[in-house]
């Protein structure tokens, strides 16, 4: 059991049978009354978003999830096949199940897949991932200065805002979190 006062950001809870990552959170100290923390939960089965209220001190259950390091082996028609790296076991998940992050997901990438209850609730990525620029405007000299951005296609096929110097062929840092250019390599 954890309480309501003690949500953080991406703290997992069950409630009504399935699990809810606590995307947001905000304690509320009313004038009159007691307080309460109003929190957007994702559901990590079907990806929808509710916004829930809890009494200040409030235990929900805490969700227990299972997190392994597999490594991403390959892609086999629509479906990405993990292994575990201990056991050796192979798991295969749907483009649906990873969501929008599959966009930086490279073969041979060791990710932590988190499952409840045998089933498979999240893949996490990396912070960060090193990807080639294989589409972008040509960079000009001088374009520094600015601090201006522009499209770039990376290896994977993700899109991302690069600054106005970054050329086809450059490697770069991008945070999966945000989507965010973060330097050169």
């Amino acid at each position: 059991m954890i309480s309501s006062n003690d949500f953080r950001t991406g703290t997992s809870i069950e409630l009504d049978g399935s699990v809810w990552r606590v995307v947001e959170f905000l304690h509320v100290k009313p004038g009159k009354g007691s307080a309460f923390v109003r929190t957007k939960l994702k559901n990590a089965q079907t990806g929808s978003v509710v916004e829930k209220t809890f009494r200040a001190g409030e235990t929900v259950p805490q969700a227990i999830l299972d997190k392994r390091t597999m490594q991403h082996t390959y892609k086999e028609g629509e479906q990405f096949v993990f292994m575990d790296m201990e056991t050796y076991e192979e798991v295969r998940l749907t483009e649906a199940q990873i969501g929008d992050r599959v966009k930086y997901l490279m073969e041979e990438m060791e990710v932590n897949v988190l499952f409840w209850n045998s089933q498979v609730i999240d893949v996490e990525l990396p912070n960060t991932v090193v990807l080639e620029v294989t589409e972008t405007d040509p960079g000009v000299k001088g374009d520094t200065a600015t601090g201006g951005t522009k499209p770039a296609i990376v290896s994977t096929g993700a899109q991302v805002n690069v600054p106005l110097f970054i050329s086809i062929g450059e490697r770069i840092k991008i945070d999966t979190r945000t989507d965010t250019y973060l330097g050169r390599e």
